[in-house]
């Protein structure tokens, strides 16, 4: 990320649905790009990019948001145990 400060809480954006994630201050109007998606690229592994920039977006809000954080975390073990047992 660049040259986002550590520590300080971010808003993430994105104004077209995944293409370009924007992060700003908390309490600020100035954006910086932070990611984005390819255009050339509708899919991978299979599942809508739209739906993987979503992902994306909650990935990163996870880190200010101790709630779906840990609703994250959650989603974690549950994955890792379903690979292990071959669910």
């Amino acid at each position: 990320m660049g040259n986002l400060k550590p520590g300080v809480s971010y808003i993430y954006e994105s104004p077209d649905k995944g293409k370009t994630i924007y992060a700003r201050e908390s309490g600020t109007n100035e954006r910086k790009i932070v990611g984005g998606m390819y255009e050339t690229e509708d899919r991978m592994f299979g599942v809508p990019m739209s739906e993987l920039s979503q992902l994306v977006l909650i990935y990163l809000a996870a880190k200010d948001n101790p709630t779906l954080h840990a609703a994250l975390e959650r989603v974690k073990v549950i994955y890792n145990l379903s690979i292990e047992h071959g669910a």
